[in-house]
């Protein structure tokens, strides 16, 4: 694996074409730089997103091949309806979209918000597109999970009882690295070359931070991205690391710099629970029962 030191860059990207790529959240931050670079190395990218508009207008400015299909993570119906609708092989799917310590909300089933987002919509949409997959999964997740005290509460998981945004993010992002745990290790069972891969930005500024309820937390990561924060540009280059380099099954990668907060890609580190295979089988079964969506039959 490359050494932060090597520092590897979207410049060294391998030629990707005759690859076809989904990059879920496309239209801004993370997402629109993954698209950029997929689709500039010679991919066909989808862009999967909510406003369809939005995202027309974006690819628009890509170099390449891509199209823009419609998918709302938060609502199980458009996951279902974007996986019926795909015909034929996908290389890669970047499971990129996410929200991130959003005032307390609903999905349209009912999930807390970044619970549903986050993990539910992901682990279904990959499920769902299995079948036609032919590379692998890489989802991106946060070195959020590894805050102290940072679990999945399975007595409250849907935070019916309480609520706190930062917890239900941290959560959510554990919950992240527990599916490509479980998922790698269903693939390995099943004998399918297909892998899955997470990754992290580390602290890049993007547009996820102006989403808090609070004023006072959106002035102090406003802040925190001009002094702090790597560029979007940066913080993509696990992700496209993650799609493109040689790696085994069940890899974390994030910034190699000075608490995995900046830097090129190298391995990141995961907190005991994101290790802990009977956390990630238990959490795995409950987001089928959630979802109704399971692991497919790859026979």
């Amino acid at each position: 694996m490359t050494t932060p030191h090597e520092k590897w860059s979207a410049a060294d990207l391998p030629s990707q074409a005759g690859r076809t790529i989904v990059v879920t959240g496309a239209t801004s931050g993370l997402g629109a730089v993954t698209a950029r670079e997929l689709a500039g190395a010679g991919a066909h990218v989808v862009l999967a997103v909510r406003d369809t508009a939005r995202g027309e207008r974006l690819a628009q400015t890509l170099p390449g091949s891509t199209e823009v299909r419609r998918l709302d993570l938060a609502d199980l119906s458009s996951v279902r309806a974007f996986a019926a609708a795909w015909d034929g092989p996908l290389d890669v799917l970047v499971n990129n979209a996410g929200v991130m310590a959003i005032p307390e909300q609903r999905t349209v089933d009912g999930f807390e918000m970044q619970l549903g987002t986050n993990h539910l919509g992901p682990f279904a949409l990959t499920n769902l597109l299995l079948p036609h997959i032919t590379g692998r999964v890489v989802t991106v997740a946060s070195n959020a999970h590894r805050r102290p005290g940072v679990d999945i509460d399975f007595d409250d998981l849907n935070s019916e009882r309480t609520y706190s945004p930062w917890r239900a993010y941290q959560q959510s992002k554990l919950a992240n690295l527990l599916f490509v745990r479980e998922l790698q290790r269903r693939l390995t069972e099943a004998g399918s070359p297909v892998t899955a891969h997470a990754a992290h930005p580390g602290y890049a500024a993007t547009n996820l931070q102006s989403h808090s309820g609070s004023a006072v937390q959106r002035l102090v990561m406003a802040v925190a991205n001009r002094l702090v924060a790597q560029s979007d540009a940066m913080g993509a280059l696990p992700s496209l690391y993650s799609v493109t380099e040689p790696l085994p099954g069940g890899s974390y990668v994030g910034p190699g710099g000075r608490g995995e907060l900046r830097g090129h890609p190298a391995p990141a580190r995961q907190s005991a629970y994101a290790r802990d295979g009977l956390r990630a089988r238990r959490l795995w079964e409950v987001s089928e029962r959630l979802t109704a969506v399971g692991f497919p039959d790859l026979g």
